[in-house]
Protein backbone atom coordinates (compact mmCIF):
# COMPACT_ATOMS: atom_id res chain seq x y z
CA UNK A 1 0.00 0.00 0.00
CA UNK A 2 2.91 2.28 1.14
CA UNK A 3 4.44 1.62 -2.28
CA UNK A 4 1.10 2.45 -4.10
CA UNK A 5 0.83 5.71 -2.41
CA UNK A 6 4.38 6.43 -3.63
CA UNK A 7 3.26 5.54 -7.32
CA UNK A 8 -0.11 7.48 -6.94
CA UNK A 9 1.74 10.82 -5.80
CA UNK A 10 3.92 10.71 -9.14
CA UNK A 11 0.57 10.08 -11.15
CA UNK A 12 -0.90 12.98 -9.74
CA UNK A 13 2.02 15.28 -10.55
CA UNK A 14 2.20 14.10 -14.21
CA UNK A 15 -1.76 14.49 -14.55
CA UNK A 16 -1.27 17.83 -12.76
CA UNK A 17 1.27 18.76 -14.91
CA UNK A 18 -0.99 18.09 -18.21
CA UNK A 19 -3.96 19.32 -17.12
CA UNK A 20 -1.60 22.98 -16.99
CA UNK A 21 -0.70 22.26 -20.25
CA UNK A 22 -4.29 21.60 -21.21
CA UNK A 23 -5.91 24.74 -19.42
CA UNK A 24 -3.28 27.11 -21.05
CA UNK A 25 -4.25 25.95 -23.90
CA UNK A 26 -8.15 26.80 -23.76
CA UNK A 27 -6.98 29.95 -22.32
CA UNK A 28 -5.37 30.91 -25.35
CA UNK A 29 -7.67 33.60 -27.35
CA UNK A 30 -9.02 32.85 -30.74
CA UNK A 31 -7.59 35.33 -33.37
CA UNK A 32 -9.74 34.05 -36.42
CA UNK A 33 -13.07 33.89 -35.25
CA UNK A 34 -16.50 33.42 -37.40
CA UNK A 35 -18.42 36.94 -38.14
CA UNK A 36 -21.90 36.13 -39.41
CA UNK A 37 -22.29 39.59 -40.03
CA UNK A 38 -19.87 39.04 -43.10
CA UNK A 39 -21.28 37.64 -46.29
CA UNK A 40 -20.68 33.94 -47.17
CA UNK A 41 -18.63 32.58 -50.26
CA UNK A 42 -19.87 31.95 -53.92
CA UNK A 43 -18.32 29.56 -55.59
CA UNK A 44 -17.74 29.31 -59.30
CA UNK A 45 -14.82 27.96 -60.46
CA UNK A 46 -13.10 27.63 -56.86
CA UNK A 47 -9.66 29.45 -58.11
CA UNK A 48 -7.47 29.99 -55.23
CA UNK A 49 -4.40 33.44 -55.85
CA UNK A 50 -2.42 34.39 -53.02
CA UNK A 51 -1.16 37.73 -53.80
CA UNK A 52 1.86 39.80 -52.06
CA UNK A 53 1.64 36.95 -49.03
CA UNK A 54 3.65 37.40 -46.07
CA UNK A 55 3.15 35.46 -42.91
CA UNK A 56 5.33 34.48 -39.60
CA UNK A 57 4.02 32.97 -36.89
CA UNK A 58 5.47 34.56 -34.49
CA UNK A 59 6.33 38.33 -34.19
CA UNK A 60 9.85 38.91 -34.48
CA UNK A 61 10.96 35.43 -36.65
CA UNK A 62 11.96 35.33 -39.62
CA UNK A 63 8.73 34.83 -42.50
CA UNK A 64 7.50 31.49 -43.05
CA UNK A 65 6.61 32.51 -46.38
CA UNK A 66 7.52 35.51 -47.95
CA UNK A 67 6.31 37.56 -50.78
CA UNK A 68 3.88 34.73 -52.09
CA UNK A 69 1.99 34.99 -55.83
CA UNK A 70 0.73 32.01 -56.51
CA UNK A 71 -2.85 30.86 -58.98
CA UNK A 72 -3.87 27.72 -58.01
CA UNK A 73 -6.40 26.85 -60.63
CA UNK A 74 -10.23 25.12 -60.26
CA UNK A 75 -10.46 21.93 -61.07
CA UNK A 76 -7.17 21.31 -61.22
CA UNK A 77 -3.83 19.69 -59.13
CA UNK A 78 -1.19 21.64 -57.75
CA UNK A 79 1.85 19.98 -55.88
CA UNK A 80 3.74 21.60 -52.96
CA UNK A 81 7.35 20.23 -53.28
CA UNK A 82 10.31 21.29 -51.00
CA UNK A 83 12.54 20.03 -48.56
CA UNK A 84 10.65 20.63 -44.71
CA UNK A 85 10.76 23.85 -43.31
CA UNK A 86 10.01 25.46 -47.28
CA UNK A 87 6.84 26.78 -46.49
CA UNK A 88 4.41 24.07 -48.04
CA UNK A 89 2.21 23.70 -45.03
CA UNK A 90 1.75 27.26 -44.40
CA UNK A 91 0.71 27.96 -47.77
CA UNK A 92 -2.00 25.13 -47.43
CA UNK A 93 -2.97 26.19 -43.37
CA UNK A 94 -3.52 30.12 -44.73
CA UNK A 95 -6.71 28.97 -46.71
CA UNK A 96 -9.14 27.50 -44.31
CA UNK A 97 -7.69 30.75 -42.71
CA UNK A 98 -6.08 28.52 -39.54
CA UNK A 99 -3.84 31.58 -39.94
CA UNK A 100 -4.20 35.28 -41.02
CA UNK A 101 -1.11 36.84 -43.00
CA UNK A 102 0.71 39.71 -41.98
CA UNK A 103 0.65 41.15 -45.48
CA UNK A 104 -1.54 40.17 -48.72
CA UNK A 105 -4.72 38.52 -49.51
CA UNK A 106 -5.97 35.37 -50.65
CA UNK A 107 -9.23 35.21 -52.83
CA UNK A 108 -11.06 32.41 -53.24
CA UNK A 109 -12.89 33.04 -56.89
CA UNK A 110 -11.81 37.18 -56.22
CA UNK A 111 -13.62 37.20 -53.01
CA UNK A 112 -10.83 37.90 -50.43
CA UNK A 113 -11.20 35.27 -47.84
CA UNK A 114 -10.74 37.63 -44.74
CA UNK A 115 -13.91 39.11 -45.55
CA UNK A 116 -15.91 36.25 -45.66
CA UNK A 117 -17.80 34.05 -43.01
CA UNK A 118 -15.22 31.58 -41.62
CA UNK A 119 -17.78 28.99 -41.53
CA UNK A 120 -18.78 29.71 -45.25
CA UNK A 121 -15.18 29.46 -46.37
CA UNK A 122 -14.48 25.97 -44.12
CA UNK A 123 -18.18 24.44 -45.43
CA UNK A 124 -16.63 24.58 -48.80
CA UNK A 125 -13.15 23.25 -47.55
CA UNK A 126 -11.67 19.31 -47.23
CA UNK A 127 -8.88 18.78 -45.25
CA UNK A 128 -6.82 15.49 -45.57
CA UNK A 129 -3.40 14.81 -43.41
CA UNK A 130 -1.18 12.53 -42.43
CA UNK A 131 -2.90 12.98 -38.57
CA UNK A 132 -6.45 11.50 -39.23
CA UNK A 133 -8.57 12.31 -35.90
CA UNK A 134 -10.59 9.64 -35.28
CA UNK A 135 -13.57 9.27 -32.53
CA UNK A 136 -13.87 6.20 -29.90
CA UNK A 137 -17.29 5.45 -32.20
CA UNK A 138 -18.52 3.34 -34.61
CA UNK A 139 -17.39 3.48 -38.34
CA UNK A 140 -20.18 5.17 -39.41
CA UNK A 141 -20.33 7.75 -37.10
CA UNK A 142 -16.82 8.35 -37.90
CA UNK A 143 -17.96 9.29 -41.25
CA UNK A 144 -21.16 10.94 -40.69
CA UNK A 145 -19.03 13.38 -38.89
CA UNK A 146 -18.28 15.23 -42.21
CA UNK A 147 -21.78 15.34 -43.00
CA UNK A 148 -24.23 14.64 -39.99
CA UNK A 149 -27.47 14.90 -41.66
CA UNK A 150 -26.52 12.06 -44.41
CA UNK A 151 -27.85 8.46 -44.77
CA UNK A 152 -26.37 5.12 -44.48
CA UNK A 153 -26.16 4.66 -48.16
CA UNK A 154 -24.65 8.03 -48.35
CA UNK A 155 -21.77 6.71 -46.23
CA UNK A 156 -21.34 3.51 -47.71
CA UNK A 157 -21.10 5.07 -51.04
CA UNK A 158 -18.43 7.18 -50.07
CA UNK A 159 -16.64 4.95 -48.30
CA UNK A 160 -16.66 2.66 -51.47
CA UNK A 161 -15.00 5.59 -53.50
CA UNK A 162 -12.62 5.79 -50.91
CA UNK A 163 -11.75 2.19 -51.05
CA UNK A 164 -12.73 1.80 -47.39
CA UNK A 165 -15.87 -0.38 -48.00
CA UNK A 166 -13.69 -3.62 -48.59
CA UNK A 167 -12.09 -3.97 -44.76
CA UNK A 168 -15.09 -2.20 -43.52
CA UNK A 169 -17.23 -5.68 -44.15
CA UNK A 170 -14.45 -7.49 -42.71
CA UNK A 171 -14.72 -6.05 -39.23
CA UNK A 172 -16.55 -7.59 -36.72
CA UNK A 173 -19.57 -5.53 -36.72
CA UNK A 174 -18.78 -4.14 -39.81
CA UNK A 175 -19.72 -0.38 -39.83
CA UNK A 176 -21.14 -0.52 -36.38
CA UNK A 177 -17.82 -1.64 -34.81
CA UNK A 178 -16.47 1.10 -32.42
CA UNK A 179 -12.61 1.81 -33.93
CA UNK A 180 -11.36 2.94 -30.14
CA UNK A 181 -9.96 6.08 -29.11
CA UNK A 182 -8.31 7.68 -31.86
CA UNK A 183 -8.89 4.78 -34.24
CA UNK A 184 -6.57 2.42 -31.87
CA UNK A 185 -8.18 -0.59 -33.64
CA UNK A 186 -7.57 0.54 -37.33
CA UNK A 187 -4.63 0.40 -39.50
CA UNK A 188 -2.46 3.57 -40.65
CA UNK A 189 -3.96 3.19 -44.09
CA UNK A 190 -7.23 2.22 -42.74
CA UNK A 191 -7.34 5.33 -41.34
CA UNK A 192 -6.50 7.46 -44.00
CA UNK A 193 -9.33 5.64 -46.03
CA UNK A 194 -11.78 7.09 -43.34
CA UNK A 195 -10.76 10.24 -44.00
CA UNK A 196 -10.67 10.01 -47.36
CA UNK A 197 -14.44 8.60 -47.59
CA UNK A 198 -15.50 11.79 -44.94
CA UNK A 199 -13.98 14.30 -47.49
CA UNK A 200 -15.66 12.14 -50.06
CA UNK A 201 -19.19 12.24 -48.23
CA UNK A 202 -18.60 16.39 -47.66
CA UNK A 203 -18.22 16.85 -51.02
CA UNK A 204 -16.21 19.79 -51.27
CA UNK A 205 -15.38 22.03 -54.35
CA UNK A 206 -11.85 22.63 -52.33
CA UNK A 207 -9.35 19.86 -51.34
CA UNK A 208 -6.39 20.10 -49.12
CA UNK A 209 -4.11 17.07 -48.53
CA UNK A 210 -0.97 17.16 -46.54
CA UNK A 211 1.08 14.48 -46.59
CA UNK A 212 -1.95 11.42 -47.06
CA UNK A 213 0.14 9.15 -47.99
CA UNK A 214 3.57 9.76 -45.99
CA UNK A 215 2.98 7.25 -43.62
CA UNK A 216 2.03 4.20 -45.49
CA UNK A 217 3.31 1.04 -46.87
CA UNK A 218 3.04 0.32 -50.40
CA UNK A 219 0.34 -1.72 -50.62
CA UNK A 220 -1.84 1.02 -48.01
CA UNK A 221 -0.68 3.75 -50.45
CA UNK A 222 -1.60 2.24 -53.79
CA UNK A 223 -5.29 1.95 -52.32
CA UNK A 224 -5.01 5.48 -50.67
CA UNK A 225 -3.96 6.70 -54.14
CA UNK A 226 -6.96 5.54 -55.89
CA UNK A 227 -8.99 6.86 -53.39
CA UNK A 228 -7.64 10.38 -53.11
CA UNK A 229 -8.22 9.94 -57.34
CA UNK A 230 -11.75 9.28 -56.69
CA UNK A 231 -11.69 12.35 -54.03
CA UNK A 232 -10.23 14.56 -56.13
CA UNK A 233 -12.36 14.50 -59.92
CA UNK A 234 -13.44 17.91 -60.92
CA UNK A 235 -12.09 19.55 -57.70
CA UNK A 236 -9.54 22.17 -57.12
CA UNK A 237 -7.14 20.25 -55.00
CA UNK A 238 -3.42 21.20 -53.53
CA UNK A 239 -1.76 18.38 -52.56
CA UNK A 240 1.95 18.33 -50.31
CA UNK A 241 3.71 15.32 -50.44
CA UNK A 242 7.17 13.92 -50.08
CA UNK A 243 6.44 10.86 -52.76
CA UNK A 244 6.78 11.58 -56.11
CA UNK A 245 4.80 9.23 -56.87
CA UNK A 246 1.88 10.99 -55.64
CA UNK A 247 2.43 14.50 -57.12
CA UNK A 248 4.41 13.71 -60.69
CA UNK A 249 1.17 13.85 -62.46
CA UNK A 250 -0.28 17.07 -60.87
CA UNK A 251 -1.18 19.71 -63.58
CA UNK A 252 0.93 22.22 -61.72
CA UNK A 253 4.34 21.77 -59.49
CA UNK A 254 5.59 24.44 -57.21
CA UNK A 255 8.65 24.04 -55.98
CA UNK A 256 9.41 26.00 -52.54
CA UNK A 257 12.63 26.58 -50.25
CA UNK A 258 13.35 28.83 -47.28
CA UNK A 259 9.25 30.13 -47.63
CA UNK A 260 10.19 31.38 -50.99
CA UNK A 261 8.32 30.03 -54.53
CA UNK A 262 11.58 29.13 -56.98
CA UNK A 263 10.12 27.61 -59.80
CA UNK A 264 6.80 25.99 -61.12
CA UNK A 265 5.45 24.04 -63.72
CA UNK A 266 4.45 20.07 -64.95
CA UNK A 267 6.64 17.41 -64.12
CA UNK A 268 8.23 16.98 -67.22
CA UNK A 269 8.96 20.57 -67.32
CA UNK A 270 10.58 20.83 -64.28
CA UNK A 271 13.10 18.08 -64.89
CA UNK A 272 14.69 19.90 -67.65
CA UNK A 273 14.35 23.60 -66.41
CA UNK A 274 15.03 23.19 -62.37
CA UNK A 275 18.03 21.75 -61.67
CA UNK A 276 16.61 22.12 -57.63
CA UNK A 277 13.71 19.77 -58.56
CA UNK A 278 15.42 17.29 -60.48
CA UNK A 279 18.30 16.98 -57.44
CA UNK A 280 15.42 16.05 -55.13
CA UNK A 281 13.62 13.82 -57.87
CA UNK A 282 17.06 11.92 -58.31
CA UNK A 283 17.66 12.11 -54.90
CA UNK A 284 14.14 10.14 -54.37
CA UNK A 285 14.49 7.75 -56.78
CA UNK A 286 18.26 6.59 -55.63
CA UNK A 287 16.81 6.02 -52.39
Amino acid sequence: PVRSLATLNMSVYQAAAAAERIFALLDRENKIKNNPILPGIKIKNSNINFENINFQYDIGNDDAVKNINLNIQGNKVTALVGHSGAGKSTILNLIPRFYQPQNGKILIDNQNISEISLNSLRKNISLVSQDVILFDDTVENNVRYAKLDSTQNEIIEACKLAAADEFIKNLPEKYNTIVGENGLRLSGGQKQRISIARAILKNSPIILLDEATSSLDADSESKVQNAIFNLTKNKTTLVIAHRFSTIRKADNIVLMSNGNIIATGAHNELLNNSKEYKNLYEKQILN
